[in-house]
């Protein structure tokens, strides 16, 4: 067995096809087949089942495949840790960011990361927090930004900012009339929510939902993104709840939308930097962090040092 044989294990795991795994690994079909058959006999148990075209891990295999990402990444952590050592502050950084928070945030960070950290360039992947919270504890990620507390004992936490949340309405709405907004002003049953996944939308159904109205009261329509959102409420299907950075980004200029600010307590939403604790790159993230709070617009207000 060795670390080939394992990355073999989870291309065909991540594939669930013999092919693909393959060109993923840059090797023949008959060679990784053939890995695969000498490492099952080694181990006395069947990986994958094979079903006509369909690959998927055994009952025994899916704890094998769970090993070797284990192993993968240790090896990996490795590799990173030697680099660290030579140069906290050198090779690639893998940041995961949320959706409603990459296009908005990271016009500010991007030139500023480009200048001070020239040997660390930045790899965005950009996905729900479901997602990133997984891979930045399995090392396939670095550090994530991310707008709510994941409480996983393996990952550290840097509190950046305090991002306040506007309502959105269409220019006509009789909110408009209003300065500000108070949670207690928005009825629940005209609210627009990004569909389910998104920390925005679980953060605006407990701001604004009340007691006696279920999820179901909420305006029956669900959005992939804060544009489409903001589509619907200019033509008058809701109103919407957008952060402080989508109101300033200018992607939200229109002269079919009003914009109010949300006060009250909790009416904001609070973004840290997530990162593994014993992660060789740590060092790098706490600068990434320092860097952001650094690059943040006055609208936002930063946190600690």
């Amino acid at each position: 067995m060795n670390l080939k044989d394992l990355q073999y294990v989870v291309a065909i795991a991540d594939h669930g096809h013999f092919g693909r795994a393959a060109e993923a690994c840059h090797v023949s079909q008959p060679t990784l087949s053939g890995q695969i058959a000498k490492l099952e006999s080694e181990l006395g148990i069947e990986i994958f089942q094979r079903s006509g075209r369909t690959i998927r891990p055994s009952e025994a295999g899916a704890e094998i495949v769970a090993h070797a990402r284990r192993a993968l990444a240790a090896a990996q952590d490795i590799t990173d840790s030697a680099r660290a050592h030579r140069d906290p502050l050198s090779g690639r950084l893998r940041l995961g960011v949320i959706p409603t928070l990459g296009p908005y945030l990271m016009p500010h960070v991007l030139p500023m990361a480009r200048e001070k950290l020239p040997l660390a360039p930045l790899m965005l992947v950009e996905d729900l927090t479901g997602v990133l919270v997984p891979l930045v504890a399995e090392g396939k990620l670095d550090a994530a930004l991310i707008a709510s507390d994941p409480a996983i004992a393996e990952l550290a936490g840097v509190e950046l900012f305090d991002e306040p949340f506007w309502v959105v309405t269409p220019a006509n709405h009789p909110y408009v009339a209003k300065k500000s907004l108070r949670t207690s002003d928005i009825d629940p049953s005209t609210l627009l929510l990004l569909t389910d996944g998104h920390c925005l939308r679980d953060q605006a159904l407990d701001l604004c939902s009340h007691p006696l109205s279920g999820q179901q009261n909420m305006a029956d329509m669900r959005a992939t993104s804060l544009e489409t959102l903001l589509h619907l409420t200019a033509a008058g299907y809701g109103v919407t709840l957008v952060p402080q950075l989508a109101i300033e980004s200018g992607r939200t200029s229109t002269d079919q939308l009003a914009f109010r600010p949300l006060e009250g307590p909790g009416t904001f939403r609070r973004v840290r930097l997530i990162y593994r604790r014993n992660s060789p790159r740590a060092k790098a993230a706490i600068e990434l962090a320092r860097l952001i709070r650094a690059a943040l617009p006055a609208s936002v207000r930063g946190l600690g040092k």
